[in-house]
């Protein structure tokens, strides 16, 4: 039998109306979407950091020898490298000139000896003389100041005579301490003046280590500081090092500042080696970095939104930001070892709304509660 028009009108509108109720239903029940979102967990922060430079390693004491007199080189007995004892000989002048000067002073004492003799004859007969009243005592005088003189000047060219003698000497360019030959400057042939760097001779005693360090870092030296020294040719070699010296300018080329770190001895340890120097130094403040992402707030009032591992809610936190860093920005305070900070998402984040986590969060946090 057909159901009447207004009935049928009726039983529409009650399954529309139950619809209706069963989608706001749902609604209510299923509530907001879980929205994912990334995560960085804050650790400690280290109170250093360490800052590392290379250079090579050099002798505390580097001496440039050069001949004490001008000539010309004849011989060269070294060679870059060689190690040598105190007093060998490293180079050679030609003594020709030098033997010619020896001789011309020994010449000159001669002549000197013979005009002494003559004023000492003269200044006898003048005073025999004197005596028997035929020569004044003006000459008497005369006679002795040449005398005198004449003794002064023999006195002279015995110290240039022995001057002259050891000038000879000067002409074998010698070493004045053991060590090891790094330069040459000169060769056989040249004509060199007297201090021209000829040889370079590095002692082998103590050894250092030379670094140049940028204007940034170089406060956070200081002379006394330790240090570790470390070598390219032997990785497992590390020596405890002593900075020694810190230059009171600018390399005006670099614009770096060299540093010597003394070393501890070691037979391992040879010249010219590569090394590292890594030095601790304390961080001041900011040991938390997060990236820019993760905060939020108002201008002047920064904020970022903390995780609880085990109800995988959101709360907002401030913060108190420092200078910036460069992978994000330095956080003073307002966070601690272990926060979980939302570090992408934060623009959807309402107080106490559940957030999705990542995998290796949700695993953190489960061992968590399990212990």
């Amino acid at each position: 039998m057909p159901i009447p028009a207004p009935r049928r009108f009726a039983v529409v509108a009650l399954a529309l109306l139950a619809l209706a109720a069963c989608k706001e239903d749902k609604k209510t029940d299923a509530g907001e979407p879980v929205r994912p979102v990334r995560t960085l967990t804050v650790s400690s922060g280290s109170e250093t950091r360490t800052l590392r430079y290379s250079g090579s390693v050099r002798a505390r004491v580097e001496t440039a020898l050069g001949f004490r007199v001008p000539g010309k080189i004849v011989e060269r007995l070294v060679d870059v490298g060689e190690k040598v004892e105190a007093g060998r000989v490293l180079a050679r002048l030609d003594r020709t000139d030098l033997k010619l000067s020896l001789q011309t002073a020994e010449a000159n004492v001669v002549a000197a000896r013979a005009r002494v003799k003559v004023a000492d004859d003269a200044r006898q007969r003048a005073r025999t003389l004197n005596t028997k009243g035929f020569v004044a005592d003006s000459s008497l005088d005369r006679a002795d100041l040449e005398a005198d003189q004449a003794k002064a000047a023999l006195e002279a060219t015995i110290y240039a005579r022995d001057q002259a003698a050891n000038q000879i000497g000067y002409a074998d360019l010698s070493a004045d301490a053991d060590g090891i030959v790094t330069d040459i400057r000169a060769d056989v042939g040249q004509v060199v003046a007297a201090g021209t760097p000829v040889v370079t001779l590095a002692r082998d005693d103590e050894k250092e280590v030379a670094i140049a360090v940028p204007e940034q870092d170089v406060v956070r030296f200081a002379r006394d500081q330790k240090v570790a020294v470390r070598f390219w040719a032997d990785r497992d070699l590390v020596l405890a090092g002593r900075v020694r010296e810190i230059a009171g300018s600018a390399d005006p080329a670099s614009r770096t500042y060299a540093i010597r770190v003394s070393l501890a001895d070691d037979a391992r340890v040879r010249l010219g080696m590569t090394a590292t120097v890594e030095a601790d130094v304390p961080v001041s403040e900011g040991t938390i970095v997060l990236p820019v992402a993760a905060l939020s707030g108002e201008p002047g009032k920064p904020r970022v939104w903390i995780v609880d591992p085990a109800t995988a809610t959101v709360a907002p936190r401030d913060v108190v930001l420092g200078p910036v860093a460069p992978d994000g920005v330095r956080v003073l305070s307002g966070l601690g070892a272990g926060d979980v900070v939302v570090t992408a998402g934060t623009q959807f984040l309402v107080a106490g709304r559940k957030v999705l986590l990542p995998a290796a969060d949700t695993a953190a946090a489960t061992r968590s509660a399990a212990d």
